[in-house]
């Protein structure tokens, strides 16, 4: 809500805004986020050794209503007291697994009709805001190691990388901030209906 304001310029008019309060929100209740209707979207956690990392995932994936969070190898599973510092109660919400191992769970993905995206820097990249998903394709993006990366094994079984383009002096972003700008871009084409 924003009020607006004119001043003795009839040209010019300001736009006061005020920050909403919290039961302003209107924000769902666990059990009403379980029974939504989710994007078609997995997001997979190849070996992440930080926990504040996985909690961001947690917190991202229920922001946009993913339908499973999958944590592989080393990943840090709930519940733990340093995942939930960023995940804010987030791993009640989203539905996730673990498996020990990646390759096996991006094989099951797979089978079971997704497309793997893996986002790396690697020859033959797609730019990310290249990449057009189909709005009724299920997508499992993989998200690798802080200091490795996504492993060889699982980059091997994509189906496209992805890569986020970045123009200053570092070679990376954080994985928290790449699940957020990756998980909302799809998002964002997949145009889902939120109800």
């Amino acid at each position: 809500m924003y009020l607006k304001y004119r001043v003795s310029r009839p040209s010019l008019i300001f736009l006061v805004m005020r920050k909403l309060k919290t039961e302003e929100l209107q924000r769902l209740s666990i059990e009403e986020f379980k029974i939504k209707k989710k994007i078609p979207l997995v997001l997979v956690l190849d070996n992440v050794r930080s926990m504040a990392n996985v909690g961001s995932t947690f917190r991202t994936g229920d922001a946009f209503r993913i339908e499973k969070i999958l944590l592989c190898g080393i990943t840090a599973q709930p519940p733990h007291r340093e995942i939930n510092k960023t995940a804010l109660g987030a791993t009640d919400s989203v539905d996730w697994a673990y498996t020990e191992n990646t390759t096996e769970a991006i094989s099951e993905l797979k089978k079971a009709g997704y497309t793997i995206a893996v986002v790396e820097q690697a020859e033959g990249s797609t730019a990310l805001q290249s990449f057009m998903p189909d709005p009724a394709q299920k997508i499992a993006v993989v998200f690798g190691n802080e200091v490795f990366g996504v492993s060889d094994e699982v980059i091997e079984l994509a189906d496209v990388v992805l890569e986020i383009p970045q123009y200053g002096t570092k070679h990376s972003l954080n994985i928290s901030v790449t699940v957020g700008i990756v998980t909302w871009d799809i998002f964002s084409k997949m145009n889902p209906p939120v109800d």
